[in-house]
């Protein structure tokens, strides 16, 4: 009976395995194939091997250099403010009882819009001579600004925008793990004489770090791998201020057609990401022991 039960589950799960294997697998093995060939889409074939040469290269590009710093810059930026932002309003939503589902409803808007939507948007909201964000600075008297065409503000105003649009986000991840934190603690901590204040930094942050650690997580792997944002806003300019790392590789691949060295700066976008993915891990499992 149970040999009968372990075939009908492998059976059950094959169409699953096939289909990884075809959307995942396949593609990440040619393209780890690739990352050792001159492969160049003006040419058939693989190309030459090079081994190693395109790391190499690729390392030793100022612009790919530029285009690591930058997104660490964007990503810290972003996910911290995020964090914060969104901690704030779950904690004030958690405490209201009336007519919290209407605020959440509003808050969690932005979530629902594709980035290319919210890109188009806010380029239309940003416009230096026709966009209402300017109209409204000269009403007081402000004169508007050049917000993704000057090089000091460009890059300010994407992580702006990115923010508007994922702080939902972790207000509903936040908030949900807030609803389900046991009341016990806080009623044994109130009966001590505990203020408020003690019992947020006591109670509430050590049982809500596991829900920090997955949320911080994945919101800086989303955030290392913006894409949409940038093509739609700035196209990683002007000049190369916003010009991260998914984009640095779009413009490799498919402007400069070399798929050989976009390959290996793939590769080490996801070697920059495990360190930081099994870094949230431990902290979040030494919390749960």
């Amino acid at each position: 009976m149970k040999s009968i039960r372990k075939s009908n589950f492998l059976l059950f799960m094959l169409p699953s395995v096939i289909a990884l294997l075809l959307v995942l697998a396949i593609p990440l093995g040619y393209s780890l194939i690739t990352s050792f060939f001159d492969t160049n889409l003006k040419y058939q074939g693989l190309g030459e091997f090079v081994g190693l040469q395109n790391y190499i290269d690729v390392i030793k590009d100022v612009y790919f250099r530029d285009s690591v710093k930058t997104t660490l810059i964007f990503t810290v930026g972003v996910v911290i403010l995020e964090f914060l932002a969104g901690l704030v309003i779950a904690l004030l939503l958690n405490n209201i009882r009336k007519g919290r589902n209407l605020f959440f409803t509003i808050i969690i808007v932005p979530m629902m819009i594709t980035p290319i939507a919210v890109g188009l948007i806010w380029r239309l909201l940003l416009h230096s001579d026709l966009g209402i964000v300017n109209y409204v600075l000269s009403l007081f008297g402000i004169s508007g600004k050049a917000w993704l065409a000057d090089a000091s503000l460009a890059l300010k105003t994407v992580m702006f925008i990115d923010i508007w649009q994922n702080v939902p986000y972790m207000v509903l991840v936040i908030l949900a793990g807030l609803v389900t934190l046991p009341t016990e603690p806080y009623e044994a901590a109130a009966i001590d004489g505990a203020s408020r204040t003690q019992s947020f930094f006591r109670l509430t942050i050590p049982m809500m770090l596991p829900t920090f650690s997955v949320v911080l997580l994945l919101r800086t792997i989303t955030a290392l791998k913006t894409y949409d944002l940038i093509f739609v806003l700035t196209r990683g300019g002007p000049g190369s201020t916003t010009e991260v790392i998914s984009y640095h590789i779009y413009q490799q691949a498919f402007r400069y057609l070399e798929i050989g060295k976009a390959s290996a700066m793939s590769y080490l976008l996801l070697l920059l990401i495990i360190p930081i993915a099994f870094l949230f891990i431990k902290i979040s499992r030494s919390r749960t022991v």
